[in-house]
């Protein structure tokens, strides 16, 4: 009787051998050694050539320090940042309207179904062309200077805006829109009234950030003729004049501090005030 009373006893599943565990773990390290092996020898990697150009980097060194500090290197240095920050921010500014158009396509619940994943394709497409990539392709269609480098951020960035704002409007508390929903509101009535008044907060938060991030890119950008302080570096180390190189990079270090306490000043403003 006490044993009919017992409940009854779960099927415990056996633990995975110690053996396979260990071969597991063996192959794993194994796979991982390889590709690493396979990787040094594609990328290269020479450490007697690194030891080698120790000298060199050392010549290098002693030619920018210290750096010319002359008020016209200082001059055109400054005006070359500032251009950098204009770059960066109408960057930002200008892939605002995309972005969310293309955030609401590719979020379920606002848009059709037929056209949520060509709104992802789309934002992946974007994302995944570097905004080098399309710096390049800009200048070689209007022209060097700082105008390509702001069409080259737009369309980078509302690849990546766009994907940010869509996982943040699919992250959504649904209540609010669901009341809307049932309520007999369209989809740009949820939009409007549930899901983008909730998530603002958040979504201004990502823009600061691409934005600091978009005025590093610009830097980048003018490498390759896209205008701002990258085309003063660009042009110092073609013409070997190291000291105003180093100038121009001491400049880009302050413009990047300035930004990003700026960004984090008006992130703690917000946080204040939700």
């Amino acid at each position: 009787m006490t044993t009919a009373l017992q409940p009854a006893r779960r099927a415990v599943p056996p633990k995975p051998p110690r053996v396979r565990l260990r071969m597991i773990g063996w192959s794993v390290a194994a796979l991982l050694l390889a590709a690493h092996v396979v990787a040094w020898n594609a990328t290269e990697i020479s450490v007697s050539a690194l030891v080698e150009g120790a000298t060199g980097m050392g010549e290098f060194l002693s030619e920018a320090v210290p750096p010319e500090l002359g008020s016209d290197v200082l001059a055109e240095s400054a005006s070359a940042a500032v251009v950098t920050l204009w770059i960066g921010l109408l960057g930002t500014t200008l892939s605002i309207p995309g972005s969310l158009l293309l955030a609401l396509l590719a979020t379920r619940g606002t848009a059709p179904g037929w056209v949520y994943q060509p709104a992802r394709s789309l934002l992946s497409f974007l994302r995944a062309v570097p905004d080098v990539v399309f710096a390049l392709i800009f200048v070689t269609a209007v022209g060097l200077g700082p105008f390509p480098g702001v069409l080259a951020l737009v369309f980078h960035n509302v690849g990546v805006m766009g994907k940010l704002w869509a996982e943040t409007l699919e992250d959504a508390d649904p209540g609010p829109a669901q009341a809307l929903r049932s309520a007999g509101a369209g989809r740009v009535q949820v939009a409007a009234h549930a899901l983008l008044p909730v998530v603002t907060p958040q979504m201004v938060g990502l823009l600061l950030y691409r934005f600091d991030v978009n005025v590093r890119s610009s830097l980048v950008l003018g490498l390759v003729g896209a205008g701002g302080i990258g085309f003063l570096i660009n042009q110092s180390i073609q013409l070997f004049q190291f000291d105003e190189m180093l100038t121009h990079i001491l400049v880009v270090l302050v413009l990047i501090v300035a930004v990003d306490q700026l960004s984090a000043l008006i992130r703690r403003l917000l946080g204040s005030t939700s």
